[in-house]
């Protein structure tokens, strides 16, 4: 009895066998069952995206940082162009607890400790300058120090890195706050305020197409406590290392080195300011 006990013991295990390898078989696949779509990289953006992350506000076409980054990261996991599927998501609903209806979100999501409370980040694909964007006539843009910068009304977005920079690092105490960035340049744009500071690559588009009347007057250290952008999956999310496996890919072969050259430009002649 107990002979036939162990065949039927054997028996059930290797039938457990074949049903569970060709689902293990599936994984670090663009068939992984642990995507929200097996088959598609779900990948969220903000409505609408901006250059020069998202170039005419259209990341299905690949152009920008990082809906190129996104086609380059899909490519070296398997998945074809037409497996990427792109939903629009606001910054805000990106960054909240909860579910996803997408395997991750890209919009220049910094990584905080907060943040990582109540979502999983990828390893940092990016790491930006801050820039004051400031009107000409403003009192800081002949700024050279952190005292001059403290002459000038701030505005910054709530709940951002960029409001935890101008007022741990700038030491700037009574910056206006509002709950969007767009909010902040339709301040500076109304003379509300005299200057915003942002990551360069987007202070170079917003002073170039949403408030072309102001300038970046200078460049700032990287913050410290700003540990760069990562990708932000729901918590947990177990396909985390495996997308970090195609990043650390991708930086190996300098493909994020020559998307960064490609659409983030800095302008060698603004002056920084360090101190």
């Amino acid at each position: 009895m107990a002979q036939k006990h162990n065949v039927l013991t054997i028996a059930l295990l290797a039938l457990m066998a074949m049903v569970v390898t060709p689902v293990l078989a599936q994984e670090k696949t663009p068939n992984d069952p642990r995507l929200f779509t097996p088959g598609k990289l779900t990948v969220s953006t903000s409505e609408p995206s901006y250059p020069p992350w998202v170039l005419d506000n259209n990341p299905e076409a690949g152009e920008g940082f990082e809906a190129a980054l996104v086609y380059a990261l899909a490519a070296e996991l398997g998945f074809s162009k037409d497996d990427v599927v792109w939903v629009d998501v606001t910054f805000d609903g990106a960054i909240a607890p909860g579910p996803k209806a997408y395997d991750f979100s890209i919009q220049q999501i910094s990584v905080t400790p907060d943040r990582a409370k109540v979502a999983t980040f990828s390893d940092v694909y990016y790491q930006s300058d801050k820039a004051v964007i400031a009107l000409p006539a403003s009192a800081v843009a002949g700024a050279k120090s952190f005292a001059d910068l403290k002459a000038a009304k701030w505005g910054v977005a709530v709940g951002t890195t960029d409001f935890d920079y101008v007022t741990n690092v700038l030491g700037i105490a009574d910056a206006a706050v509002f709950d969007d960035q767009a909010g902040v340049f339709q301040a500076l744009q109304g003379g509300q305020i005299d200057a915003t500071v942002a990551a360069l690559p987007t202070a170079l588009y917003a002073t170039c197409c949403q408030v072309p009347e102001a300038k970046i007057t200078a460049i700032l250290p990287k913050d410290p406590k700003d540990e760069g952008l990562g990708l932000l999956f729901a918590y947990e999310n177990p396909i985390v290392p495996w997308i970090n496996e195609g990043l650390a890919a991708l930086k190996s072969k300098g493909t994020i080195d020559e998307l960064a050259k490609k659409y983030l430009i800095a302008d060698p002649s603004i002056p920084e300011i360090t101190q």
